[in-house]
């Protein structure tokens, strides 16, 4: 498979607004402080044609942020990201409809005062794609793709179920007829039965459209399920990277193997059936990262080494690659 998605270098960076009174205090001589918080630190990779690519980590990590700027929905401060060799913004503004999202909560993403029909029609019609003459019959067909009666085409988003309204941003989502998806965290906000349909769906529409998907999430056993390969993120940098089941098999970074180890398991041959290992440590603040490798805090096997230089993102064969001076010693 060729590289169809290109995060090339891709940082981003948020610096806070400075009120009306931090701006006269300033010209008045007052030191006024600004910091600036690093989502995401020099992030590069390829996305495959027709692949599942998993995106995980801790909370705060950045996946979500390099979610939005992979879609075209936030600029990166430094580096490009480019579909087919074209970047996806230019300008500030997004060039393409090639790359849609589907976000973690539906009942937010959804005008609560727009009926969902026209909410799935509008960007079609803005983008040509169907015209409004036809649009009842082309919200329909969509909404049969998801699941949904095309009869609740109608009726509006606080009239659904949680599930509903996820198939209902699906279906958003793929009428304007991308080629890829980013999933951020879609099914994190439903009930586990709910959450099996969706992912269910997932694959199928995967499978049945040939789409290409970037699947962001904290739950490493439904990142598991559904991608070709994973990535893991730890405060906006990406330390490890490869076959997904590769990568949980026999993690190549500590971070990596830490997070698996937190994961609660049922061990039946003890005796409190339950096997949980915790991350030791806080995450550090993206204001202030620590020095050379962002994990030595937390780490076991950190060294001088690991608090002076940035560990170099390297292959590791096979197609594993990972961010660690001691990868090889995990």
């Amino acid at each position: 498979m060729s590289a169809f998605l290109s995060v090339d270098n891709v940082s981003r960076r948020f610096g806070p607004q400075l009120t009306l009174g931090d701006r006269i205090a300033a010209r008045l001589g007052a030191n006024v402080e600004t910091r600036t918080v690093h989502a995401v630190d020099r992030v590069a990779l390829e996305v495959k044609q027709g692949e599942t690519l998993g995106l995980v980590g801790e909370s705060g990590c950045g996946k979500s942020t390099l979610g939005r700027v992979m879609a075209g929905i936030l600029p990166p401060s430094d580096g490009a990201v480019l579909l087919d060799g074209v970047p996806v913004m230019e300008g500030g503004l997004k060039t393409t409809t090639r790359v849609q999202t589907v976000f973690q909560d539906p009942f937010a993403s959804l005008d609560p005062r727009m009926k969902v029909g026209d909410a799935v029609a509008e960007g079609p019609i803005a983008h040509g794609l169907t015209t409004k003459a036809e649009s009842k019959a082309y919200v329909a067909q969509w909404f049969e793709r998801v699941g949904l009666d095309p009869d609740w085409a109608s009726r509006y988003p606080h009239q659904f179920s949680g599930g509903q309204r996820q198939r209902l941003a699906i279906a958003r989502a793929l009428a304007m007829q991308p080629d890829m998806l980013i999933c951020d965290e879609p099914v994190a906000s439903l009930d586990v039965s709910i959450q099996a349909q969706i992912i269910n769906l997932f694959l199928e529409l995967r499978r049945d459209l040939g789409l290409t998907c970037v699947f962001i999430s904290h739950d490493l056993s439904v990142v598991q399920h559904v991608s070709d390969r994973v990535v893991v993120m730890y405060l906006g940098r990406i330390v490890e990277l490869g076959e997904t089941q590769a990568v949980f098999d026999a993690p190549a970074h500590p971070y990596t193997r830490a997070l698996l180890a937190s994961v609660p398991k049922l061990v039946i041959d003890s005796d409190t059936l339950v096997d949980f290992q915790p991350i030791e440590g806080e995450v550090p603040s993206p204001l202030s990262p620590p020095p050379g490798c962002h994990y030595n805090p937390r780490c076991p096997l950190a060294a001088d080494l690991c608090r002076a230089e940035v560990p170099q993102f390297r292959a590791l064969g096979n197609a594993r690659f990972a961010a660690c001076h001691f990868a090889e010693e995990v």
